[in-house]
């Protein structure tokens, strides 16, 4: 996990936890002040940890190793009848994606070169993306009954700020910071359901992570499989 703060920035991580605490602040008052029959909302933070996979990868590239996935935010909840257990929900949050993958990937002259991974000693793909998620939400809940049943749905859109490539080769490190090739805007489904805090999710990428690239003449369709475990904060 220690690859999470490759990109060192202490006053981002201060900001972060700044806003981490107002929002907790706001959404337990919120509750608080409520009592049964009243409407109510569930904002909530959110945080999730999912094992990755790229998925429709080229034949001539094996399945990726192990790979994960986290993501956080705070989505704004929107109830859409009065007994307030059907709502939609609007988002917004941070995504960081690590994975072990066998595509050996080049910026050479402002060009991304696409390759086997060949006798490379480690391969890594990092991303940093701004996520917004929208849910459809069916929940067992009301104004003052925190544990409760849940299915929420929707589509997540992200836009990637940073990406890198890191591979070594014969003993030497490679690095290549924001190819020309990705995808920097995606979106894809995702589908959360359980109980209380703790919840499954799945998220699939409906989109390819590069742009109309090809390898050994096939295209390179590569999107991204994640399922895990989400948390809703109230």
């Amino acid at each position: 996990m220690l690859s999470l703060f490759d990109d060192k920035n202490p006053m981002k991580k201060v900001l972060y936890f700044i806003l981490f605490l107002s929002l907790t602040s706001l959404s337990y008052a919120q509750k608080d002040s409520l009592k049964l029959g009243d409407n109510y909302a569930d904002d909530q933070l959110y945080a999730s940890i999912s094992y990755a996979q790229f998925f429709n990868q080229p034949t001539v590239i094996n399945k990726s190793s192990f790979s994960y996935a986290i993501s956080a935010g705070f989505l704004k909840d929107f109830i859409l009848n009065k007994q307030g257990n059907i709502s939609v929900a609007l988002g917004i949050g941070y995504g960081y994606d690590n994975f072990n993958h066998n595509l050996k990937v080049q910026e050479i002259n402002n060009l991304t070169v696409f390759s086997e991974s060949v006798n490379l000693n480690s391969n890594i793909f990092t991303a940093h993306n701004l996520e917004v998620p929208f849910e459809i939400r069916w929940r067992t809940s009301n104004a003052v009954k925190y544990d409760f049943w849940r299915i929420y749905t929707g589509v997540k859109f992200l836009y990637n700020f940073s990406n890198t490539f890191r591979f070594e080769e014969n003993g030497t490190q490679f690095s290549y910071k924001n190819v020309s090739a990705y995808n920097n805007f995606q979106y894809g489904i995702t589908f959360s359901a359980g109980y209380d805090v703790i919840n499954l999710h799945v998220f699939y990428n409906l989109t390819p992570i590069f742009k109309d690239v090809k390898i050994n003449s096939e295209n390179i369709d590569t999107s991204i499989l994640k399922f895990g475990f989400i948390f809703y904060l109230l």
